[in-house]
């Protein structure tokens, strides 16, 4: 699967978020090393401490049918790019620091870069 492809994946799904107070609909497409893609899409709540970003929506659908090595993920949203935030580069270098991060303004203006390279020093117990 191309990068193009992927992020299409993630900007399909961007359309699905919940996101009644910023208005920031966000959308990931993970593609696992086996070839899967599971998406996943920012959940808002009321209480913001409850809010779910697409990126762990997606790793945790993906970690709940059994899957654990990921290739790649991809990020759209209704605002351009987006890059994880500080919670969800920690949550996906758990699974593997080779991880590819994907993101753009569309799919024709993509960055790529390491997960590594936005989180340099993730923790490890």
């Amino acid at each position: 699967m191309t990068y193009e492809e992927l992020y299409e994946k993630a900007r399909a799904a961007s359309e699905l978020a919940y996101a009644p107070y910023s208005g920031f609909k966000v959308g990931a497409a993970l593609l696992t090393k086996t070839g899967k893609v599971f998406t996943g899409v920012n959940v808002e709540n009321a209480s913001y401490g409850g809010t779910i970003c697409a990126e762990r929506t997606a790793a945790v659908k993906a970690v709940s049918e059994g899957f654990r090595e990921f290739a790649a993920l991809a990020v759209a949203s209704s605002g351009g790019e987006a890059w994880p935030c500080g919670i969800c580069r920690q949550f996906l270098f758990e699974f593997g620091d080779d991880l590819t991060v994907i993101t753009g303004k569309d799919s024709g203006h993509l960055e790529v870069c390491g997960i590594t390279d936005l989180l340099p020093n993730g923790f490890r117990l």
